[in-house]
């Protein structure tokens, strides 16, 4: 910012291009000309200099003539913008990113040395930039010019991450995506039966993406890529000599090539130098249509190429517009000289200012006659890139506005990303009669022409459509070929035989795409659970339900039929562990038997004592029915069993925890009549009823939907797990839930009653171990249903043992403690003297 309230330019990049003013201006970047040097070293201490390029293009010149004419027509054209005059400002790239981000740069900031409305009023410098080609510098330009929504329309850059509408809210182009073009290709390969080919590819955005997309879409389909080779972008003849090497190394008779023309002229030069032939060449449209290699040298090697080429159209009046350019003294407009002495061969400087070939060449009038030249920039037979510049010129023009009549917004104040939302909803038909529009990602309508390189009569090669691809909305991919139209420099035949096993051994197949066999995969071995009997077989057979592949796949064998044996390990140490707990439940009734006169056992209710026992030995035993092979009667009783036993055991606890309170309340003179309501007979009856309503659960879930012997191939194909089906998951439910529903009760009576006097204690013993049933029994939920095959009976096995031991050990164990090592304590005396000493 200048003290006087203006803003200066910091500095200019000199670049060739073409200018012309008008009311807006339209950017463009073109890659007209080609350095060839060493780019310039960046020491980052002084300002680098300009390459200076050399080879110049007349396709591209030709391309960036096209905008010029097709602005001029909208000039001239009283329905396409009225009153308004469009001018443009084109730059050549010189098909570097250095360049073409200088030249982007520069056309985003202007042309005026200062500023001085600081308001930013009016249109702004370009109100869009037409290019670039190269899907590398788009990328990197439309990356920046996304953040100001300042549109940026290609006619050539594919690389399918533009579609990003993240990342390049502004990017449109006139191209379809190389998504597209990569499925074309796929299906070409398909049609002509293809299957083992090559893959060449230029190391920039374009062909790495492509080659990507490329290998993806190859595997859907089942089909190989030989070998993938990356070509250099320096021409490194050692590199090219690497890929030479695998050409002619490789059984692979088709090479498919993304790249530019540019990048691949080393390596088709050294084609030619070792005379390499018999090779079907694929080309990309970026090299489909070049005139490079179209000449005579090329033909015996690249004649019968098949190309995918964009869209040809015809351009009325371009061919007059292009003989009428003529060279000025704006040096705004030198790429016109640089124009001129490359096709005339003459130049206009008139001193020489280096070697002797610059001295020698003749000066240019400016009036020399277009129409004695042949050349590309005068070929309008065959329009693909320059009708892409041409339909993103007019779809600039074509800007439909939200306003009355579709207008625009104000033109004096026209903002950049009102642009880009007119051109969301372009809509319109080109004079050939084309329909050009853009979906929601900025791409345009899908669309190609096939092209095969045919030999002409002076030996050069032509172009000649033999098809067309486009893709509907609702037919998808449409791909129209005419066969007879095809010439072929190879013969047309499967891969070589050599890429192929002789035979393919049983327990292999040989692999196949649409019922032909495709060499490249060789021989493939059968899937598991499949078998081939026969040598060279083309399918694999899938052996029955019951049955599994052998190792060596020729045979179908019995399934391994897996389930919780007593053989087994884990059997063999859960069955253990069952009889321990049995072994010590009859130990411990037989403690209490000989110990029945003494008062801590008659203290804690005998009776209940040795029902409770009784219960625990049954929950003990019921684990044997949960291993062994199962039958129709295990499965039956196995849960029914289990089910009664643990609801007699916590019925006997909960009553024990009642009586315990009932006696605490009965010591009291308020509560003397509370034993006779609650005596032997209705501790008995209760324990039968609560244990009655388990039978009732029972007998309704075996009578309606009864656990039955079930084979399981879901856990492991190769195996048949033997299991018990439970029949009802709601009996199941209902008989764990009555269970979980006693256990909850008496864990709470037994929790309120803790505290009470501790000769009668047995309420602490009690909540212990109801508190380790419940965490026994939380926790096996989860893990019956995480666990697989024979691991799930193994689950429910150790949760009943482990509640069953908790049970045991919490209650008992402390009383066969006095019992046995403490007997002096197993007195009325000695119980009724805590007593006295806890009043």
């Amino acid at each position: 910012m200048a003290t006087s309230g203006t803003c200066k330019l910091q500095g200019h990049f000199t670049l060739n291009g073409m200018y012309q003013d008008g009311d807006l201006l339209i950017g463009g970047l073109f890659e007209i000309q080609r350095y060839l040097k060493v780019f310039p070293e960046l020491s980052f201490r002084t300002e680098p200099k300009i390459p200076r390029c050399e080879l110049f293009y007349m396709t591209s010149f030709q391309q960036a003539l096209t905008m010029v004419f097709a602005i001029n027509e909208i000039n001239y054209n009283p329905n396409l913008l009225p009153n308004m005059t469009l001018g443009y400002q084109i730059y050549d790239n010189c098909l570097r990113l250095g360049v073409a981000f200088r030249g982007a740069t520069a056309l985003v900031s202007g042309t005026e040395e200062t500023v001085s409305d600081l308001n930013c009023k009016g249109p702004p410098p370009v109100i869009g930039i037409i290019g670039d080609p190269g899907s590398t510098h788009s990328i990197a330009i439309s990356s920046v010019l996304g953040l100001f929504r300042l549109p940026m329309i290609s006619y050539y850059a594919t690389c399918s991450c533009l579609s990003d509408r993240k990342k390049y809210p502004s990017f449109f182009r006139t191209i379809p995506s190389d998504a597209f073009q990569v499925r074309v290709m796929v299906q070409i390969l398909k049609h002509f039966g293809w299957t083992w080919v090559g893959l060449i590819y230029s190391d920039n955005d374009y062909g790495i993406y492509a080659a990507q997309s490329f290998h993806q879409e190859m595997q859907l389909f089942g089909y190989c890529v030989a070998f993938s080779e990356i070509l250099p972008n320096d021409n490194n003849p050692i590199v090219i000599q690497r890929i030479m090497g695998m050409i002619q190394t490789s059984t692979a008779r088709v090479v498919v090539v993304f790249s530019a023309s540019s990048l691949l002229i080393p390596l088709m030069n050294e084609v030619v130098l070792q005379n390499i032939t018999g090779r079907q060449w694929i080309a990309s449209e970026a090299w489909a249509t070049s005139p490079v290699f179209r000449t005579p040298r090329f033909q015996p090697f690249l004649g019968g190429t098949m190309g995918i080429a964009i869209r040809r159209g015809e351009i009325e009046g371009l061919h007059d517009f292009l003989l009428r350019i003529r060279p000025n003294n704006d040096q705004r407009n030198d790429i016109v000289k640089i124009f001129w002495e490359n096709i005339f061969g003459c130049s206009f400087e008139t001193k020489g200012k280096g070697t002797d070939v610059e001295q020698v060449k003749k000066v240019c009038t400016g009036q020399e006659d277009l129409n004695t030249t042949n050349t590309p920039y005068t070929d309008v037979s065959g329009l693909r890139a320059s009708y892409n510049v041409y339909k993103a010129i007019f779809a600039l023009a074509h800007g439909r506005g939200p306003f009355s009549g579709n207008r625009c917004a104000d033109i004096t104040n026209l903002k950049p990303w009102q642009l880009v939302h007119y051109l969301q909803k372009v809509n319109f038909t080109t004079g050939f009669g084309d329909h050009v529009s853009f979906d929601k990602n900025g791409d345009a309508l899908s669309i190609y022409d096939v092209l095969n390189w045919q030999p002409s009569a002076d030996g050069s090669i032509k172009l000649h459509k033999v098809g067309v691809v486009n893709e509907g909305a609702a037919t998808g991919m449409v791909l129209t070929l005419d066969k007879d139209a095809f010439y072929w420099n190879f013969e047309k035949a499967k891969p070589p035989q050599s890429v192929c096993s002789e035979s393919c051994p049983p327990g292999t197949r040989r692999a196949t795409i649409k019922g032909f066999p495709v060499c490249c995969f060789d021989c493939l071995p059968c899937g598991d659970g499949e078998i081939s009997n026969t040598t060279d077989a083309i399918e694999c057979t899938t052996c029955p339900d019951e049955f599994w592949s052998n190792p060596d796949k020729d045979q179908c064998v019995p399934k391994e039929i897996e389930f919780l044996s007593y053989e087994d390990p884990l059997g063999i140490s859960l069955t253990t562990a069952s009889l321990l707990g049995t072994f010590i439940c009859a130990l411990v009734m037989i403690i209490f038997a000989l110990h029945r006169n003494t008062p801590i056992v008659r203290a804690n209710n005998s009776e209940l004592s040795f029902l409770l026992l009784l219960s625990l030995k049954l929950c003990f035993l019921c684990v044997l029915l949960f291993i062994g092979r199962p039958q129709l009667w295990t499965c039956q009783l196995r849960h029914a069993v289990f089910g009664i036993s643990f609801v007699l055991c916590i019925s006997s606890i909960l009553v024990k925890t009642m009586v315990v309170i009932a006696v605490f309340k009965s010591s009291r003179p308020e509560g003397k009549g509370a034993m006779k309501w609650f005596g032997a007979a209705q501790q008995r009856c209760t324990v039968l009823v609560l244990t009655a309503l388990q039978v009732v659960i029972c007998a309704v879930w075996l009578s309606t939907a009864s656990p039955t012997p079930h084979k399981n191939n879901q856990y492991t194909r190769s195996k048949i797990v033997y299991e018990c089906a439970i029949g009802s998951v709601a009996g199941f439910s209902m008989l764990l839930g009555y269970i979980g529903l006693l256990a909850a009760i008496s864990f709470l009576l037994a929790f309120l009653a803790r505290n009470l006097p501790d000769n009668f204690n047995d309420a602490k013993f009690i909540t212990f171990s109801m508190l380790i049933f419940c965490a026994v029994w939380i926790s096996f939920v989860p893990a019956y249903v995480s666990s697989p095959g024979k691991y799930a009976v193994a689950v429910e096995i150790f949760a009943i043992l482990a509640s069953s031991f908790g049970l045991l050990l919490a209650i008992f164990a402390p009383k066969c403690y006095i019992i046995l090592l403490h007997p002096e304590r197993n007195t009325k005396k000695a119980i009724m003297g805590r007593e006295t000493q806890n009043k």
